[in-house]
């Protein structure tokens, strides 16, 4: 049989050119493929049937503290806990029958001894005859994930914490205001008051995610409503207050600017109120002074009432939450009160570069 030679060498050069066609293709597809691993953020790790470490990317190094050559050709169960190990021998088992193990949560060991919390997903490996020769692993760090959980955990049980607290709050405004009004329009009206205090004041809380609130922030948010304009002066040091000073101290500015607005300078715009605060003494035995210093230029006749719901809040609820004193001065002519409370118990023990 006679060969067409032209005809042969014309078939040959298709089928080379067919050949390399499709070996560029099959490199080009690796490449891209070990592009994807090597700039992956979860450590992605292929391994044998026998547990032996095959592969290992840059973010694995990354999450687990070893190079790949230190893990390349070692058994992967240096990574998992002796508490963990029977995890690998279910996972072989799996693996072997062409199973993907879909993701789960569990730990792994660093090199520096450390656990590290991860998401697992497994896959079967197969060579170009279909046969399972390894598995490889993706593991993604869920330690952010678990401290956001654990974070909304605390914070569920602080915001009932704090909810129990203001509805105690809330319960012994209404319960001393019903003692101390004589009809329905001035309960409502002063319960609405002091409702609209105490929300001024968790204003100042939540615009810090209830760290705490600066001191002069808080008194000139509670002396708004009362249109004082250059009848108050507010001066003092920067102070960052806890958040039960801020509720407390709150009520207590509330009370001291409606009485204000009923008996003294508010209600005349006759004469000056000087609110202030200062820091004395040192280390534990430091000390908060706020002082309310009001002079009536009208000369109204105040007298010291010892039953109000205001006096309750200025001389017992308010320092008695912070753990100090205060005492009232009152007379015709001008109105102090003044409280003294240790430090400690009024600050934020956060840093002030915070809010």
């Amino acid at each position: 049989m006679q060969i067409d030679l032209v005809a042969l060498a014309s078939f040959a050069k298709e089928l080379r050119d067919r050949y390399v066609n499709l070996d560029k293709d099959h490199h080009l597809v690796a490449a891209r493929l070990a592009a994807i691993v090597d700039s992956s953020f979860d450590a992605i790790i292929s391994k044998d049937l026998n547990s032996i470490i095959t592969s290992w990317n840059p973010a694995a190094e990354h999450f687990f503290g070893y190079k790949a050559h230190e893990v390349i050709g070692r058994n992967i169960r240096i990574l998992i806990p002796e508490s963990h190990q029977d995890e690998e021998d279910e996972i072989i088992s799996r693996v072997r029958a062409g199973d993907v193990v879909k993701s789960f949560e569990t730990l792994r060991v660093r090199k520096d001894g450390s656990f590290i919390p991860v998401s697992l997903t497994v896959s079967p490996i197969k060579d170009d005859k279909g046969r399972i020769v390894g598995a490889s692993k993706i593991a993604r760090d869920i330690t952010a994930s678990r401290d956001n959980e654990r974070r909304i955990r605390l914070l569920l049980r602080e915001v009932n914490h704090r909810v129990k607290n203001q509805y105690a709050v809330m319960m012994s405004i209404i319960r001393e205001t019903a003692k101390r009004t004589q009809s329905v329009e001035e309960f409502q009206r002063q319960i609405n008051e002091r409702i609209a205090s105490l929300a001024s004041s968790h204003d100042v809380l939540v615009s810090t995610d209830w760290k705490g609130g600066d001191l002069k922030t808080l008194i000139n948010d509670q002396l708004k409503p009362f249109k004082h304009d250059g009848l108050i002066t507010v001066n003092g040091p920067q102070l960052i207050l806890a958040a039960p000073a801020v509720l407390h101290i709150g009520m207590a500015m509330h009370e001291l600017a409606t009485n204000s607005a009923k008996y003294g300078v508010l209600a005349s715009s006759q004469g000056k109120i000087t609110i202030s605060w200062t820091i004395e003494g040192s280390g534990d035995e430091e000390l908060l002074k706020l002082r309310w210093d009001e002079t009536n230029n009208a000369s109204a006749n105040i007298s010291e009432q010892k039953s109000g719901f205001g006096y309750v809040v200025l001389q017992r609820a308010t320092p008695l939450a912070l753990r100090g004193s205060a005492q009232i001065i009152i007379n015709e002519n001008y109105r102090i009160w003044e409280l003294s409370a240790p430090l400690k118990e009024c600050v934020s023990d956060l840093d002030e570069s915070e809010f």
